[in-house]
């Protein structure tokens, strides 16, 4: 069986009841053809990075399933070519990656956040330990001589002239 993916995109002014009905409508043609759907996300509204038909945001739905051969999609993307309220829609056959990647997303291994760890609760302060004293050096002086002394010295020299 081949496994495929349907994402498509509705027109945010329709109603609640209206989306519902446009995503069962279709969902309920897969089943129709033998199909077995695996999955059927909501991924909510979202800014488009263009404007279709004068809207700027949608509503993304992605449908997985199993066909015996591909002759749903004809008949499944004609069904979406002509609805009024899809504005846009890709199919995507799926490879032995992306089914891997699929489950593991719906198992809440990839593109969730894990559990947050508690924080350990705030130690009291303990002021740093000291390491064990070190004696300085003694600083070394320098010789050092009296200027007033040597000026009086100077001073009292007779001058030669």
């Amino acid at each position: 069986m081949k496994q495929f993916e349907v994402t498509f995109i509705v027109d945010p002014v329709l109603s609640g009841d209206d989306l519902k009905s446009t995503v069962s409508t279709y969902t309920d043609m897969i089943k129709n053809e033998g199909c077995k759907i695996i999955a059927i996300d909501e991924l909510g509204l979202k800014q488009l990075a263009y404007d279709i038909k004068k809207r700027s945001t949608g509503i993304y739905y992605t449908v997985e399933f199993q066909s015996e051969n591909g002759l749903v999609i004809d008949k499944l993307e004609l069904a979406l070519r002509r609805d009024e309220r899809i504005m846009r829609f890709l199919t995507v056959s799926l490879d032995k990656f992306g089914i891997k990647y699929n489950a593991d997303k719906r198992e809440g291994k990839i593109g969730k956040v894990k559990e947050k760890v508690k924080p350990e609760e705030p130690k009291p302060y303990s002021p740093p330990a000291r390491p064990a004293h070190k004696p300085r050096p003694e600083p070394v002086q320098e010789a050092t001589t009296d200027v007033a002394a040597e000026e009086v010295a100077v001073n009292d020299a007779p001058e030669s002239n």
